[in-house]
């Protein structure tokens, strides 16, 4: 490894690590991974379902990180049992958060009352727990602030593939949380986000992939992968006319802290 990707270690703050797609090309994809300087990655669940095997996964590795919830866009999958099993689980595995949860306006609107139970239900287990959250928010950032001062929550955490307004922005901020950017900046079409990432500071970003998900530019086969992040931090480097490794170090550092692993 040279000299210059010795300095640019980096932290994918989401990424679903236990996805078929990803699974099918180990052990290569982890070593790409580490070749191209990701360390770290967060894996966040979504049903509960796969909790087993995600913690399988992730329990033996040191720098494959657990996180356990319930993801909103499932919600019919969901079931009243599975928040005592989440429980359980928490208690019993300590995940570094609670996630992938949040709310998601997509979703026809006969759904929002029954999202916002089971993310009130998770931010109050997470708080309990003294655990940052994983925040999937889509339509409904204004929401999904009034919730989190009204909860009081004080763990803070990552909104992931975040898509507000600068206003925002600074209101998750002024909660302690991180903006996840992802590949969504490496299209030129995505003006209002390579924007405002180019204006926010630097100590409210984390970088992501969200692989196998959201593909970034170029990417043929429409597969994601986490040894892809090197392209989004060379984008925002060139968004921002930022020291790449001046981003690497506080990408990776804002994700440590706010997940409390340093």
């Amino acid at each position: 490894m040279t000299g210059a990707l010795q300095q640019e270690v980096l932290f994918d703050s989401h990424c679903h690590w236990d996805h078929p797609k990803l699974q099918a090309l180990q052990p290569d994809l982890w070593q790409a991974c580490l070749d191209t300087g990701v360390q770290d990655i967060l894996v966040p669940a979504t049903r509960a379902q796969d909790w087993p095997a995600l913690i399988a996964l992730c329990t033996p590795h040191p720098h494959w990180h657990l996180a356990l919830g319930l993801h909103p866009y499932f919600l019919a999958q969901h079931q009243t049992s599975h928040m005592s099993q989440l429980q359980h689980l928490v208690a019993h595995t300590k995940p570094v958060a609670i996630g992938e949860i949040g709310l998601d306006w997509h979703l026809p609107e006969s759904t929002w009352a029954a999202q916002e139970v089971l993310f009130i239900a998770q931010l109050k287990l997470a708080q309990k727990e003294g655990l940052p959250v994983i925040l999937h928010v889509r339509k409904c950032h204004d929401r999904v602030i009034k919730l989190l001062r009204q909860q009081k929550f004080s763990e803070a955490g990552i909104v992931h593939a975040y898509s507000g307004n600068e206003t925002q922005a600074q209101a998750y901020a002024d909660m302690g949380f991180k903006l996840g950017v992802g590949g969504t900046i490496t299209y030129e079409r995505a003006r209002k986000t390579r924007h405002l990432v180019s204006r926010l500071p630097l100590s409210w970003l984390v970088l992501e992939t969200d692989a196998p998900d959201m593909p970034m530019v170029h990417q043929i086969d429409r597969l994601n992968r986490p040894d892809a992040l090197p392209k989004v931090l060379a984008v925002l480097a060139s968004i921002r006319a930022e020291d790449r490794a001046l981003l690497a170090q506080q990408t990776t550092s804002n994700c440590l802290s706010v997940l409390k692993l340093s």
